[in-house]
């Protein structure tokens, strides 16, 4: 079997047995499936749902293939996407993981087929630096690049080590936004694109402190707070579309796919080594009307590496389930403070931040009674 169309391959697994972590599993492959129905409507030929978990995809359409990973087999992303593309002769794939870009509609996923079906020679990517879609052809060029830990990377091995040229998808909510963390699917779950695949966990979700924000974003008195791995895309968006203040902290970017040896430092971790964590969110409300922190940065800054489970619970705002000691007392300090406090990664301070403003708009005119053309 060989596929000379854009075919599109969506990794799903080791997302963990933990509460927390079982909610999220579920939301990603909701987006998933949603992802592969826009993309088979956008004119790509087939999909590839490569996966751990069997009984997460049943009842699949004709054009969409469930890969198994060999059980016993350690997962290793760059052989697994290689061994893909060989064994079905991909000509123009393009790979994400299940959570990733999970508002991307038709229009953009026919962008893509369309940049592939141009000429060879290119690949199509939503960040460069750090990516979570990368669509290429030839198919084979994924054979000359080095090893791959992850799909974050892929976009720079593709121009630096196999010729390609970049297509940088423009940058939008939809292009920005990943469904990583529980955050993000608090994000979601307070729109209405994807409230079908996010209805169900949302009643377990601390959606207060979004809800505070919203309006606040609207109100020209009112002062936010946003740290982390914040990018200028995002800084600029929040400055055109927002009426508030916004006080950028921005440390780490690029933390993610940070060379082997890097020490990560942190303005605000420093802070939060000298005062602790409830004078540290104290001050933080000194600042400003509500706190969106992505809070991994402080964890690398700190030397954190709590389970997967304990971060996820952490941006649920339920200390009492988080076991690492640290980011248990840092999470009930986030809920001692009278303000809206958000904490999520990476994705809650980029695409996330971007959602949230478009929604506080629409509330907004709600509100006041305007229709969306007002």
């Amino acid at each position: 079997m060989t596929f000379a169309r854009p075919v599109l391959m969506v990794f799903h697994g080791g997302l963990g047995d933990g509460a927390a972590e079982r909610t999220m599993a579920a939301a990603r492959v909701a987006a998933a499936r949603r992802t592969v129905e826009a993309a088979l409507a956008a004119g790509f030929e087939a999909a590839i749902v490569a996966t751990d978990d069997v009984g997460a995809f049943d009842a699949l359409p004709a054009n969409v293939l469930l890969d198994v990973d060999r059980p016993g087999h350690p997962f290793a992303f760059g052989e697994r996407l290689r061994g893909l593309v060989a064994r079905y002769g991909l000509q123009r794939p393009a790979v994400m993981g299940s959570g990733a870009v999970p508002l991307l509609g038709e229009p953009e996923l026919r962008l893509i087929v369309e940049q592939l079906d141009a000429r060879d020679g290119r690949f199509v990517t939503n960040n460069f630096f750090s990516a979570d879609l990368t669509a290429w052809t030839p198919g084979d060029a994924i054979f000359g690049v080095g090893e791959l830990e992850r799909d974050n990377v892929l976009p720079r091995r593709l121009r630096d080590e196999a010729g390609l040229a970049p297509v940088v998808l423009p940058r939008t909510t939809a292009t920005q936004f990943d469904l990583d963390t529980p955050a993000d699917l608090a994000v979601l779950s307070l729109g209405e694109v994807f409230a079908g695949g996010t209805s169900a966990a949302a009643a377990a979700l601390p959606l207060a402190p979004y809800r505070g924000l919203l309006p606040l974003l609207c109100e020209k008195t009112a002062e936010v707070v946003v740290a982390g791995r914040v990018g200028s895309m995002t800084w600029a968006h929040l400055e055109r579309d927002t009426a508030c203040r916004v006080r950028v902290i921005s440390e780490e970017r690029g933390l993610a796919t940070a060379p082997p040896g890097h020490r990560p430092r942190s303005v605000l971790g420093f802070l939060l080594e000298e005062v602790g964590p409830e004078r540290f969110f104290r001050r933080l409300a000194e600042m400003g009307d509500a706190v969106v922190l992505d809070t991994r940065v402080i964890e690398a800054h700190l030397g954190l590496r709590p389970l997967r489970e304990d971060r996820f619970q952490s941006d649920l705002l339920q200390p009492a389930r988080v076991a690492e000691p640290t980011l248990r007392r840092l999470t009930e300090a986030a809920l001692d403070v009278p303000m809206p406090v958000l904490l999520g990664g990476h994705s809650l301070v980029s695409g996330g931040l971007m959602a949230l403003t478009d929604l506080a708009w629409r509330e907004n005119d709600r509100r006041l009674g305007l229709s969306p053309q007002s």
